[in-house]
C-alpha cells in the first residue's frame, strides 16, 4: 500500500516509517522541514515531501494517490493546542477524503469513560472523533504509558526512580496503569492496515501487566539493580505541583510533564481487547513491563536510541531571522566571534566539536553552564538535562541539551548543501539553535576547516534581541563570554591536539566535570566507548 506518515520526525513516526517500508509499503513522509530527514539512515527508503497538517494545499498533495494516512501529530506544548489540533485534524481528514484515501490510522491516549478528562486527553479524544466521523474508515489506537528508549514517559519514570531514593509520592502514583512497550505499539500500527474496510472504531492497546505507577517505579529499580526506593505518600501534591517537580528532577520539561501526569490522574486500563480479533499479537506475545524496561535500558546503554521525545519538530515562526541573514536584513544582532589555529587535523577537531554536550559537557566554565541550566528549568525551559539522543552521532533535528541541531555538515556533504551554506572545500559546520528561555533568538556556530598541515577553528555566538529586555540581557551576560566562549575555544582546540597525540581528549574542567566523570565511571556498564562523529551524508 501507499502510506502517508505525518509526524515522521517525531518519536513514533520516526520509528514507524522505516518499518512500513521494510514491510514493502510505499511510504511518503510529510514533514515541515525536509532537511531534517537528510541524515536519517532510512531516508532513501521513503519519499519525503514538504507539508504541514495546517496547510490544506500541502496535505491534499501529500494524500494524492495514497491508501492509508497515519496521523501521528499532537501539538503537545503549544499554547491554544486544542484549537490547533482540531483545525489540523479537520484539514487532514478533508484532504484524505478528497484524495480517496481508504483508511486513517490515529494513535491517541487511553482514557476511562464517564470522567472529566484533562485538556490534553480531551483534545486527543476529540481528534479521534473527527477522524471517525470523517467518512473514511478509521482505526484509533488508544495507548496509556509507552515504554521505550527515548520516550518521554519512560524518561520520566527512569529519572524519577534513579535520582530519588526517597520520594514524596502524590496520590496519582497509586492509580492503575496498563503500560505497553514501544515495539508492541509499532506492531499494531504496522499490522492495522489489514483490518477490514468496514471497521471504523477505537481500540485500546496495552501490555500484559497492569500496575500502579508506584509499582512501575519499584519495578524499574529492580530491573536497573538500584537499591529499594522509599516512597512517602503526600496527598496534597497535585498533578500541577507534580509537573514542577518532574521539571526539576528529570529531563522532561514542565510543558511535556503536564499532559503525561494528567493522563495518570485516572486509572488507564484497557476496557477491551478487541484488537486481537483483527491483528494477531507479536510472536512470543506482548512484552511484559520488566522486559520492556530491560530492552529500553539496553538500547540506551548501547547508544541505539532510534528516536527521542525531544527530537520532535520545534515550532519556529517563518519570519524568524537566521544567523545566515545579511546585516542589511534589518534588526539588531549581537555576536561573539572567536578563531584559533590548531596543529591538529580538521578531522580531530571535528570529532571533538560533534562530541560536545550531554555527558561530555561544553569544555568551559561548567559551573556557569550548570547555573544557566537550572535557571532555565526554573523558568519552565528545557535546561541542560535533555542530553544527546546518541553519544556518537549528531543529525539535523537532534536535541542537544538546550540546543537544537540546525545544521551538521561534514566534509563529504553534498555539493548543493555546501554551496547553500557558503562552505569552503573541506570545511565543516555545526549550527545549534538555542531553545532555552531568553528574550531573543540565539545560535552557536562551530566551523572547522583544513589549514595546511593543521586546521582552523571558528566559533560564533549570535543573538537577535527582542525588545529592550533582549538588549539588556546581552550586555548583562557579556562579561561571562570570556569565561564561557573563550574557554570553550581554547579547550576544544587543546582537546583535539591531545587526541591527535593519543592522549585523553577530555581533561577535567572543574569540580562538576570531575563529579560527572566519577558518575560515568560508576555507570561504566551502561556506557559506550567515546567515538564521536557526525552522521555520514550521501
Amino acid at each position: 500500500m501507499r502510506c502517508v506518515v505525518t509526524g515522521a520526525t517525531g518519536y513514533i513516526g520516526g520509528r514507524l516509517a522505516p518499518r512500513l517500508a521494510a514491510e514493502g509499503h510505499d511510504v511518503r513522509c510529510v514533514v515541515r522541514r525536509p532537511e531534517k530527514m537528510r541524515d536519517v539512515p532510512w531516508a532513501r527508503q521513503v519519499e519525503i515531501v514538504r507539508g504541514d497538517v495546517l496547510d490544506e494545499e500541502s496535505m491534499r498533495a501529500a494524500c494524492r494517490g495514497a491508501d492509508v494516512l497515519y496521523y501521528l501529530v499532537h501539538s503537545l506544548s503549544e499554547s491554544g493546542f486544542a484549537a490547533v489540533d482540531r483545525q489540523a485534524a479537520m484539514i487532514s481528514a478533508q484532504a484524505a477524503r478528497e484524495a480517496g484515501v481508504s483508511r486513517i490510522v490515529f494513535l491517541g491516549g487511553m482514557h476511562p469513560e464517564g470522567v472529566e478528562l484533562s485538556e490534553h486527553l480531551a483534545s486527543r479524544a476529540e481528534v479521534g472523533e473527527i477522524f471517525l466521523r470523517s467518512g473514511i474508515p478509521t482505526v484509533v489506537l488508544q495507548a496509556a504509558v509507552i515504554l521505550g528508549s527515548g520516550s518521554a514517559s519512560f524518561e520520566m519514570l527512569r529519572y524519577l526512580t534513579e535520582r530519588l531514593p526517597v520520594m514524596l509520592t502524590p496520590s496519582w502514583v497509586h492509580h492503575r496503569v496498563q503500560p505497553i512497550a514501544i515495539r508492541d505499539v509499532l506492531h499494531y500500527l504496522v499490522r492495522v492496515v489489514t483490518v477490514p474496510p468496514e471497521v471504523n472504531r477505537t481500540f485500546d492497546i496495552g501490555g500484559p501487566d497492569v500496575l500502579t505507577y508506584l509499582q512501575m517505579m519499584e519495578g524499574f529499580a529492580e530491573v536497573a539493580e538500584l537499591p529499594r526506593r522509599t516512597m512517602l505518600p503526600v496527598p496534597v501534591l497535585t498533578p500541577r505541583l507534580s509537573s514542577h517537580w518532574v521539571n526539576l528532577v528529570t529531563p522532561v520539561p514542565r510543558s511535556t510533564a503536564v499532559p503525561l501526569i494528567d493522563s495518570l490522574v485516572h486509572e488507564v486500563v484497557a476496557s477491551e481487547h478487541d484488537i486481537d480479533r483483527f491483528v494477531a499479537q507479536p510472536d512470543g506475545g506482548l512484552t511484559g513491563f520488566h522486559r520492556a524496561v530491560q530492552l529500553a535500558l539496553q538500547r540506551i546503554s548501547s547508544g541505539q536510541v532510534e528516536t527521542r521525545w525531544s527530537g520532535a519538530n520545534a515550532s519556529y515562526a517563518p519570519s524568524d531571522p537566521l544567523p545566515s541573514d545579511p546585516s542589511w536584513a534589518g534588526g539588531s544582532v549581537y555576536s561573539d566571534v572567536r578563531e584559533r589555529a590548531s596543529s591538529a587535523s580538521a578531522e580531530h577537531v571535528w570529532d571533538v566539536v560533534t562530541g560536545i554536550g550531554g555527558e561530555r559537557g561544553w569544555y568551559s566554565f561548567p559551573l556557569g553552564w550548570w547555573a544557566r541550566g537550572v535557571l532555565d528549568r526554573l523558568a519552565g525551559g528545557v535546561g541542560l538535562r535533555r542530553g544527546r539522543r546518541d553519544a556518537d552521532f549528531l543529525k539535523v533535528g537532534d536535541a542537544l541539551d538546550w540546543w537544537r541541531v540546525e545544521e551538521c555538515v561534514d566534509s563529504d556533504a553534498d555539493d548543493d548543501i555546501r554551496a547553500g551554506l557558503d562552505l569552503a572545500e573541506g570545511e565543516r559546520l555545526l549550527r545549534l539553535r538555542a531553545e532555552m528561555k531568553a528574550p531573543g533568538l540565539a545560535w552557536l556556530e562551530l566551523r572547522v576547516a583544513p589549514d595546511g598541515t593543521g586546521s582552523h577553528y571558528r566559533q560564533r555566538a549570535i543573538f537577535f534581541p527582542h525588545g529592550l529586555a533582549g538588549h539588556a540581557y546581552w550586555w548583562v551576560i557579556a562579561p561571562f563570554h570570556v569565561l564561557v566562549f573563550g574557554g570553550m575555544e581554547r579547550r576544544i582546540v587543546a582537546a583535539a591536539e591531545r587526541s591527535e597525540r593519543g592522549e585523553d581528549p577530555e581533561p577535567p574542567a572543574g569540580p562538576l566535570a570531575r563529579l560527572r566523570d566519577r558518575r560515568t565511571q560508576r555507570d561504566a556498564a551502561r556506557s559506550r566507548p567515546s567515538v564521536v562523529r557526525c552522521a555520514p551524508r550521501t
